[in-house]
């Protein structure tokens, strides 16, 4: 998960992509970049850390030009937390490309077997996003063939990164002299929108992560950019668009809808508030049906993205919803930290608890999902430790059994609580009475109920289907031998027979 913002603007973009990251923080806060364009002269800043520490005065007084691209980057354990992994990355060669990605290519090794032995092309990190820009860089070559470069070309050239990458991607991009450039993967899995705004100069637009970039900015929102459509904006001022794969069809993270996006965006037409508080009326179905006795005095959110949910979820089951943590909000997501150790040491400095809320009490603590488990052991032993009679807890979304390869920390499956338990050996994991969980088709019944046209989600870190078709359990064997967080098991490691993957997916994209 990353924020991508890019703007094509009738006067200095540098302060607008600043305050777009901003906005987009909640995405990523490992680094931040941004580019902007100057004529034919990219003029560049990133660095590890949060947007506001990234940038200074005299960094943003260097980022002149009407056009530019940011990014905001977060930490995947086992990436190395290094000034050459930030975004946007640059390349020279053919025609001078800046790039910004959000997701996961899962073919990233092939592709770079490829790009130095027939492509000649050097790729300097371990990141699959100079991967991806390479591949853009080399198929623009092809397309052009020596010609002035055209919309037609950039267009083809963007079918042929189709053609070769597998993964989710959500692009921004740069080429000098020429414009912005935008692009979704055939899947449409990672989010990524379209914003106008008019000025006394003319039309501005935006293309961002979320809609929320472009409310707190004054852009309207246009729509989403489709699953394997590219948009391009020239330094004329056209605005074009051509869908460049072949079998499109939208799956939409349903993580994204859980956790990821900001509760005030909308993302392929589908409201995440809305979409938060109708989990929280399912889930309270699902309890009542499943212990219609339940002892219980209060419902109590785990601040901040379950509030919806134990909101609604408190009114349905007829109990008072009460605030029982106090989020300090200058301490970053547990759930996006590199380490097991930092999470641990995170909790309670992130969260603190109003003992009356709980003394004596039997509560009901409701959370957004749970992942590693580490956040729910500890709130658990926070409400006990105030008093509570009785914790039960209650998760908006699925158990999460299975990694998830486009894009989000949760690559192994020693690091997922859910994986190879039952339901009452998650709640003793936790040190609660008991444990509720969502059920898969109430979830995407509720997402898609704003959006009937999805057809299918990218809900593979609850099913175990992955979409692209290209996951293998050795694929999958081959990650978690690779990663190295540092981190000891919750119990055995199951092996991949143990597993109840379905790797199928769909056949082969054809462009």
């Amino acid at each position: 998960m990353c924020g991508i913002v890019g703007v094509m603007g009738t006067g200095p973009v540098n302060q607008v992509l600043y305050d777009a990251l901003q906005l987009l923080q909640h995405r990523g806060q490992d680094a931040a970049g941004i580019v902007t364009a100057d004529g034919n002269t990219f003029h560049m800043h990133k660095g590890l850390g949060l947007v506001r520490d990234v940038f200074r005065t005299r960094d943003m007084r260097a980022l002149i030009g009407q056009s530019g691209i940011g990014h905001c980057r977060y930490p995947t354990a086992g990436s190395a937390r290094s000034p050459a992994e930030a975004q946007p990355f640059y390349v020279n060669s053919p025609f001078g490309i800046v790039l910004g990605h959000n997701g996961n290519l899962t073919n990233s090794r092939q592709l770079r077997h490829e790009l130095f032995v027939e492509d000649l092309r050097h790729v300097n990190t371990n990141s699959d996003s100079e991967v991806l820009l390479n591949v853009l860089a080399h198929e623009l070559q092809a397309e052009a063939a020596g010609h002035r470069l055209d919309a037609d070309a950039i267009f083809r050239a963007v079918s042929g990164v189709h053609r070769r990458c597998r993964g989710a991607y959500a692009v921004v991009a740069m080429i000098a002299g020429f414009g912005l450039l935008a692009f979704r993967d055939p899947h449409g899995i990672r989010p990524l929108v379209i914003g106008r705004a008019g000025t006394p100069d003319g039309t501005e637009y935006m293309v961002a992560s979320e809609s929320v970039a472009l409310d707190g900015l004054g852009f309207q929102l246009l729509r989403d950019v489709a699953p394997g459509e590219a948009i391009l904006f020239d330094y004329c001022g056209n605005f074009m668009s051509r869908q460049c794969a072949g079998q499109p069809q939208l799956n939409p993270c349903i993580f994204e809808y859980v956790y990821l996006a900001r509760p005030d965006s909308v993302i392929d037409g589908v409201s995440v508030y809305e979409t938060r508080l109708r989990m929280g009326e399912s889930l309270a179905r699902k309890i009542m049906r499943q212990a219609p006795g339940l002892d219980l005095d209060v419902v109590i959110p785990i601040p901040d993205t379950s509030r919806p949910s134990a909101l609604q979820l408190a009114i349905q089951i007829g109990k008072p919803y009460r605030e029982g943590f106090i989020k300090n909000r200058y301490i970053g997501r547990t759930f996006i930290m590199p380490g097991q150790a930092e999470r641990k040491k995170s909790v309670r400095q992130k969260l603190n608890a109003i003992g009356m809320e709980f003394r004596g009490k039997s509560v009901l603590l409701v959370d957004d999902s749970i992942v590693r488990g580490t956040t729910s052991r500890e709130i658990v032993q926070m409400a006990r430790d105030c008093g509570a009679r009785r914790v039960y807890f209650a998760s908006a979304a699925p158990p999460v059994r299975f990694p998830n390869v486009y894009g989000i920390d949760m690559p192994t499956r020693r690091e997922l609580l859910a994986t190879n338990r039952t339901d009452d050996e998650i709640a003793s994991e936790i040190g609660a009475d008991a444990v509720f969980y969502q059920d898969l088709s109430d979830l995407e019944h509720e997402v898609r109920r704003d959006n009937p046209a999805i057809e299918r989600f990218d809900s593979s870190c609850f099913n175990g289907i992955y979409i692209t078709g290209d996951i293998s359990a050795e694929y999958l064997a081959e990650i978690e031998d690779g990663r190295a967080d540092g981190e000891t098991s919750q119990g055995a490691l199951p092996t991949t027979a143990q597993l109840d993957l379905n790797l199928a997916g769909e056949p082969e994209l054809a462009t």
